[in-house]
């Protein structure tokens, strides 16, 4: 299946039956990314009186709660009521539209003197075009160790908050990261990152979200692509969720 859609007065086609997932999977137990202390997924069979939900023990369906914490144990969608309180902070009610023009690109992070490794402003805008809603930021090194990585207590890379200043106002309201956080794992609260791409304390930016620890493949090239932002009506500020990207083909007007 194809569509066809306009990209800055340029036409183009995605088939839609090839997607490319940069979600992360989600096991149950500890085969998971983890940060901040997350406790590890559990999926728990439901029992009640005669009732089993799990066939291998039995039962005749398969019926298991799940326990999650979305911004600790894999790929999640955040809204600005992760950092701000108000009844409309919901990723259900932030997130109205699931289909943008994203850029990936990819950056290795850069040792500063406090030995912390940051995305650098200037190494962004370098490759960042200004073109789309929203942008995918693939960090190096990348390897699989990402979809179980233990980023917990380890100080992992973060953003040059200055991008996400720079970006909420040329018109990114989605920023994917393969990161556990834009943010510095532990920065007193300031969560100047966070605050500068919500346009905190105005909320500038109420319908833009932030999706962490996702995982693009390094077969995946740097470029231009469609995406899907999918996630669970969840009415709190985050949910897991499934980024999945469409390859784009220039057709001729």
């Amino acid at each position: 299946m194809e569509i066809q859609l306009t990209f800055n007065q340029e036409l183009f086609k995605a088939d839609l039956s090839q997607p490319i997932d940069i979600s992360i999977p989600i096991h149950n137990g500890d085969q998971n990314p983890n940060c901040y202390f997350a406790d590890d997924v559990h999926f728990e069979v439901i029992r009640s009186g005669d009732f089993v939900g799990a066939i291998a023990q039995g039962g005749v369906v398969n019926h298991k709660r799940v326990h999650i914490a979305p911004h600790g144990n894999g790929t999640h969608t955040e809204c600005f009521g992760h950092i701000f309180d108000a009844p409309e902070g919901t990723i259900n009610k932030s997130l109205r539209q699931f289909h943008f023009m994203t850029q990936l690109i990819t950056i290795a992070p850069q040792k500063t003197s406090n030995g912390d490794f940051v995305i650098h402003v200037d190494d962004f805008l370098s490759l960042w075009q200004k073109k789309t809603e929203a942008v995918i930021i693939r960090t190096l090194p990348n390897a699989e160790d990402k979809l179980a990585k233990n980023y917990s207590g380890t100080n992992p890379p973060y953003l040059d908050p200055e991008i996400l200043q720079i970006i909420s106002k040329n018109g990114v309201k989605h920023l994917l990261v393969d990161l556990p956080s834009i943010d510095k794992e532990v920065d007193g609260g300031a969560l100047k990152a966070h605050r500068n791409f919500w346009g905190l304390p105005n909320l500038l930016h109420k319908a833009s979200t932030i999706t962490e620890l996702i995982y693009v493949q390094n077969s995946v090239k740097d470029g231009y692509y469609l995406l899907n932002l999918q996630i669970a009506s969840f009415e709190i500020d985050v949910s897991p969720s499934k980024p999945v990207l469409f390859n784009l083909v220039k057709c001729s007007i």
